[in-house]
């Protein structure tokens, strides 16, 4: 049966295969191959130029920026297979998926999972066309490691919350719209006393200071709550749950943080590529410093390596019925090979890799440089690596505290 099967399936995935291709022939602005997805990140506002605009748009209707999300709440409604395919064709032409950010990194996946069928239908179809920003409130100037401790508190008002606190770290709150975030709703108990719920940038008690970071950028902000009205409808789950549902996407986070997700996208050129450029090399073409070569080549093979085991990681968490505690191995492997990566890149551009401002630095070499002095930092966000050493050794290994 699975013989005469089979030819079938690969005419399916054939057909499939050139409808992508179809629609990238009509629809991809070539003034935009191999550029990234600029509009993801946190560090930037949201201003597009027409061709991002025309692609985005052209992407979000067929809900293939979120292609395996359900089709019902505008995702593509895609099998793992098409989903694939939508990936390999996107990849051969140098196009880059023009729907991306927090929505589809955390809270959507997230909010499929645990939010009410109005919200689902409200919040999930601007994510999959790529309409609307998020940002997240969870860290507090008192509550980063132990997140747990966090003191902003909503107070019920019978139809509404009225919110006060602050929160910090806050990726790209001054260009959000909305931000999900826990908060406290009880303070008799420390983790069953904390809620999720959804609050709108542009209300009035909102206030976002961004925070200068040595790299330059300001991706981040200090996020001020001051009697913020926070509509009963916007609690997602109940009361007290907030804890199971803030930890859960953070699973998402880890996942996306390393080499399951968006590290991924960001090694760009090889390395030796880039070495080349800027070293001798020999007769052959090849690096003519074998000390470097071995050591790029070392970390590639243990780069590549870990991408492999990272997406065998997440298609078997998926296929278990989502991402779990492997995340956090993920997050911190895949950090501390980023950072090494930017260390040597660094390095091999010699005096090239060490500029900050000046013509004669090329815009690569500056933006390289602070995206080495912003990497520091990852093995620090979404949750420290001594806090990812925790959850391995008690979740992932059966370790647990002695008494």
């Amino acid at each position: 049966m699975a013989t005469q099967l089979e030819p079938h399936l690969h005419a399916d995935e054939d057909a499939f295969r050139s409808e992508v291709q179809q629609f990238l022939a009509a629809h991809f602005p070539a003034e935009l191959k191999g550029k990234a997805n600029a509009l993801a990140g946190v560090d930037g506002p949201t201003d597009e130029t027409p061709a991002q605009t025309k692609w985005r748009k052209a992407v979000g209707e067929r809900g293939w920026g979120t292609p395996t999300w359900p089709k019902e709440y505008g995702g593509g409604g895609l099998t793992k297979a098409q989903a694939k395919i939508v990936e390999q064709e996107f990849a051969k032409v140098g196009a880059y998926n023009p729907i991306g950010g927090m929505g589809v990194m955390m809270f959507g996946p997230t909010l499929l999972e645990y939010g009410s069928e109005e919200q689902k239908r409200q919040h999930i179809p601007p994510i999959c066309r790529g309409e609307i920003r998020w940002c997240q409130g969870y860290s507090e100037p008192n509550a980063g490691s132990d997140l747990a401790n966090l003191q902003t508190f909503a107070e019920d008002k019978g139809d509404h919350y009225i919110v006060n606190g602050q929160k910090t770290w806050t990726s790209g709150g001054q260009w959000a719209d909305k931000c999900f975030a826990i908060v406290r709703t009880d303070k008799s108990d420390k983790h069953r006393g904390i809620s999720f719920m959804l609050i709108d940038m542009d209300a009035p008690g909102v206030e976002v200071r961004p925070i200068t970071m040595i790299s330059g950028t300001s991706p981040f902000c200090e996020t001020f709550f001051d009697n913020v009205k926070v509509p009963k409808e916007n609690l997602v789950g109940e009361e007290g749950q907030g804890w199971t549902i803030g930890k859960r996407l953070l699973q998402h986070e880890r996942t996306n943080i390393s080499g399951g997700g968006g590290l991924a996208s960001m090694m760009g050129r090889s390395l030796g590529e880039i070495a080349k450029k800027y070293g001798e090399t020999d007769a052959a073409g090849e690096l003519a410093d074998k000390v470097l070569r071995d050591r790029i080549a070392d970390f590639e093979i243990r780069w590549n390596s870990f991408l492999l085991t990272a997406r065998r990681a997440v298609e078997e968490s998926k296929a278990q019925g989502g991402v779990s505690e492997i995340s956090s191995v993920l997050k911190k492997l895949g950090t501390k090979l980023s950072q090494e990566r930017s260390e040597l890149m660094i390095e091999i551009r010699g005096l090239q890799g060490l500029g900050w401002e000046g013509e004669e630095f090329t815009d690569g070499e500056l933006e390289a440089v602070r995206g080495w002095l912003f990497g520091k930092a990852t093995t620090i966000y979404g949750g420290s690596t001594e806090i990812q050493n925790n959850i391995i050794a008690k979740r992932v290994l059966g370790m647990l505290d002695h008494q």
